[in-house]
This record gives structure tokens, sequence and C-alpha cells, in this order.
């Protein structure tokens, strides 16, 4: 009798059907026609895309949608081949010089998504006798690249500073010569907190460890140019690689990582992701250089963070249990029970509202949320509509009932 290799995913095949069924289901939505950055038809209505990641409303910028088309009909749809063979365009060139401006950096380097940026430089960078040390509430491509590398992998308490101090402490009195790589999120995806990262990079320098920021969350939102987090807290010059994502602010798919390492370029020659990977479509590397052009305008960044204010105020004001402040373009309600999320996610769909239901084990602290990801495309208007359908829901599951704030 053949062995179910199946059998180990037994009780999440068992709660996966015991989901409602049909239009309540949150794993088998399907945008049926996508209207705007901001709207979709889902289930056959007109629905507000409020969990898109779409940060700056770039899936339908004008300027990107040209600069795709053109590449679409003249460099064709795909490469059909990794950068190291055939993969390698004028236009992949093009784009990594184009983030090295945006950044001011000597190197740059693109993978063919953000999660293979992080797979590819953690497990790279690190070997045998290296440690990497990550913070607790890290990205799954984060663990994932410490996982396909050899390094030990230590964790440290979410965003906590004395905590890192110690465990690089105890790494440097066991292994003086050790080399270290610090991995940090500029910001965390799930409750849209930043990192402390003056703290965090002092206090890594300070045991002579490289530092790596992901940017994925930050880059477009944060910065007096949109460069991010590390930007906008001062220490670029303090961090040796950054890794970010195409498919954010940026309104594409795609990854990179850029250095002014020395040495970086050996990447090219020895990271598997990048060598055995084929190369991103013309169109996509044609947009994303477009939309890298236009994201250090100040005014789309102003109006994502007033969208986010707005709807995290509203959702607090209302009695809401938030996870999130409105300091970053996410919003996060806590939900104690994970029936009742599922519950709350199918309200709103049926209300027109598309938000993300994110349960453990991706969430910190095995936390239930209702995440939102607002964009600069949304209206104040299209906040407004959220709000009245959370409330809405909410009353109607007795959620606020439970948690209202005391007048």
């Amino acid at each position: 009798m053949t062995i179910d290799l199946f059998k180990k995913f037994d009780p999440i095949l068992r709660d996966y059907n015991n989901l409602p069924a049909g239009e309540a289901n949150p794993f088998t939505v399907s945008m049926e026609k996508i209207l705007s950055p901001t709207t979709a038809i889902i289930n056959g209505r007109e629905t507000i895309l409020a969990g898109t990641n779409n940060y700056l409303g770039m899936t339908f910028n004008p300027e990107c949608l040209a600069a795709a088309q053109e590449a679409l009909n003249h460099e064709g749809t795909g490469t059909t081949g990794s950068r190291v063979l055939n993969g390698t365009y004028n236009s992949h060139k093009q784009l990594e010089e184009t983030l090295k401006k945006f950044y001011d950096v000597r190197h740059a380097i693109v993978f063919s998504t953000g999660y293979q940026a992080n797979l590819g430089v953690i497990s790279t960078l690190v070997g045998s006798r290296d440690y990497v040390v990550i913070d607790a509430d890290s990205h799954a491509s984060i663990y994932d690249g410490c996982a396909m590398g050899n390094a030990t992998t230590v964790r440290f308490k979410h965003n906590d500073p004395e905590n890192l101090d110690r465990r690089l402490t105890r790494i440097r009195k066991s292994d003086p010569e050790a080399g270290i790589l610090v991995v940090l999120e500029g910001v965390y995806s799930m409750l849209g907190d930043q990192a402390p990262l003056k703290e965090l990079t002092r206090i890594s320098r300070g045991h002579n460890a490289c530092i790596l920021v992901d940017e994925a969350h930050s880059v477009g939102v944060f910065g007096e140019s949109g460069r991010g987090a590390t930007q906008a807290q001062g220490v670029e010059d303090q961090v040796d690689f950054i890794v970010g994502t195409f498919s954010k602010s940026i309104g594409t798919i795609g990854g990179y990582c850029v250095s002014n390492h020395p040495k970086f370029e050996a990447l090219r020659l020895v990271c598997r992701p990048y060598i055995f990977t084929a190369s991103l479509p013309p169109s996509v590397v044609a947009s994303a250089t477009k939309a890298l052009e236009l994201i250090s305008n100040s005014n789309l960044r102003r109006k994502l963070l007033n969208n986010s204010l707005k709807l995290n105020t509203g959702l607090d004001h209302a009695g809401f249990n938030m996870g999130t402040t409105g300091e970053s373009p996410i919003a996060a309600i806590i939900v104690d029970d994970q029936d009742m999320a599922i519950a709350f996610w199918g309200g709103m769909i049926r209300e027109g509202v598309y938000v993300n239901l994110a349960l453990p084990p991706a969430t910190p602290n095995r936390l239930n949320l209702m995440r939102c990801s607002l964009s600069a495309a949304h209206s104040f208007e299209q906040i407004d509509f959220m709000l009245e359908k959370f409330i809405a829901v909410g009353n109607q599951l007795g959620i606020l009932r439970k948690i209202a704030k005391l007048a």
C-alpha cells in the first residue's frame, strides 16, 4: 500500500473543508474583471478592493501601461531564459541602472519575484560557519531563505533591540570570528509596524554584523524620495543590503537587491534562484522601470498615508480592536475567534468590500486579522463606504458590542 504523503496535511484539509461554500469562502474568491486599482467585479458585482498592496495605484498608471505595451509589442511576451543565458535584455540592465540611480548605490540585481530576492540573497550570503539573525515576525521568504542556506538561524523578539543585543552578544562570545547577517523589515506586513532601525542597526554594527533590510512594504511609502524606512529613519549608510519587491508600490511583479558592497556582483555567479529562474518579461521590466521613475512623487505618499489614517481612525472610533495605528498603509482589525473572522470576511465581501483574511500561522502571535492595505488611488468616499460596511457587519456579528470602548 502506498504511503499517503498528504497525511500530514489532514488537519489543514479538515479546516478547509469546514469553510463556508460559495462566495463566502475566502480561498476561492476570484476577481472576474479588474475595473481600476481600487475596484473589481467579484461574484458578479462591483467591489471595492481594500486588500491588494497596490499602495500607489501603479497598476493602472497610464505611463506604466504605455511602457509595458510598447515593450510587449517590440520584445514579445517573455524571455524564455534565465539572466545568465538568453534572459538578459538591454531593458533588464536599464531597470538595474534605474534602481541604482533611485537608491544612489553602486550595485543592483533584479530577481523574478520578491520572494526569490530574499530566498536567493539570504541563502547565498551566509554559509555553514555563519549566523543569520532574524526578527521573529519575519516574512516567510526570509525564513525560507534561512532554511535554504546552511547558516545557523537565530531569532530575536519582534522589534526588540535589547533582545537582539543579547542574541548577538551570545554569538560573539561563542564565535568571535563568525560571519553574522541581521535581517530586518522596514514595515511588517500584517500589522504595519515599522522596525526601530536606528537602534537595531546601531546594535548590529556594534557586534560587527552585516545588515539586510527588506523594504517590501515601505518602498514608495516612506522616505523623502520614497526609498523606504531606511531613508525615513536616516540609516541607509548603516545598511549593507536592501531587498525590495515590484509587486506592491511598483504595481507589477519581481524583486531586487541593492548594495554598495564591493563584491556584490559575485551574486550573479553563485545565487541559485537568480541563475536558474527565467527572467522577467519585457513588459514587466518596462512598467517597473517607469514606476520607479514616478514613485518619488510625495503627493502620492501623502495621499496614501492620509487614507490609512482616515480608515484606521474610523475603525478605532467605531470600537474595533485595532492592531494598527494609521502610521503605515495597513489597517488590521483583530478578531478573537477564527470562525468569527471567517464570517466577518464573508459579510464584507457580500457588502461589496474585499479585504484580506489573515490567519495563523501567517500572522504574529496567532492573531486572526481582517487586514486592509490602502492605496493612494482610494477616494475618501470609498473609505467612508468601507467604514460603513465594516460597522454594519461588525454589528451583525456582535463584535462591536463585545469590545466597544467606554464613553
